[in-house]
Order: structure tokens, then sequence, then C-alpha cells
């Protein structure tokens, strides 16, 4: 059995689309991989950093755990 097509609906105004209905599951889609791009030009933005290491004793000094 096919999947079922997903159709999109385009709402016009003064004869010129102005908006798209589609499926909840596209949509949600579409978000994902929104913010999969987003978060590979974050991810290559922090490559180009210079990287700052710590010794664990340096990272306790400064460490004051909330209770």
């Amino acid at each position: 059995m096919k999947p079922k097509r997903k159709v999109r609906e385009i709402i016009l105004r003064n004869g010129k689309p102005a908006a798209v209905i589609l499926d909840i599951g596209e949509y949600q889609e579409i978000l994902e991989r929104l913010e999969d791009v987003e978060n590979l030009k974050l991810l290559k933005t922090m490559r180009k950093r210079t990287l700052n290491f710590r010794t664990l004793e340096e990272f306790l000094k400064e460490y004051t755990p909330s209770v």
C-alpha cells in the first residue's frame, strides 16, 4: 500500500500565493529540519573558536554547588 500523498493547499490573495496549508506532520518535519540546519551552523561557528581547557583543580576552585 502506498503512503498517503500529502496535499498542500495554497491560499491566494489578489491572485498571488500568500499562504500554505499543509499536514501537521509535514510542518513538524520542516521545523525539525530547520532546527538541524541552525544547529549545524552553530556547530560550525563553535569549531572555529579556540578551545580553552582547564584542569580539574581550576574548575573545582570556581565551582560552587547550589543546594
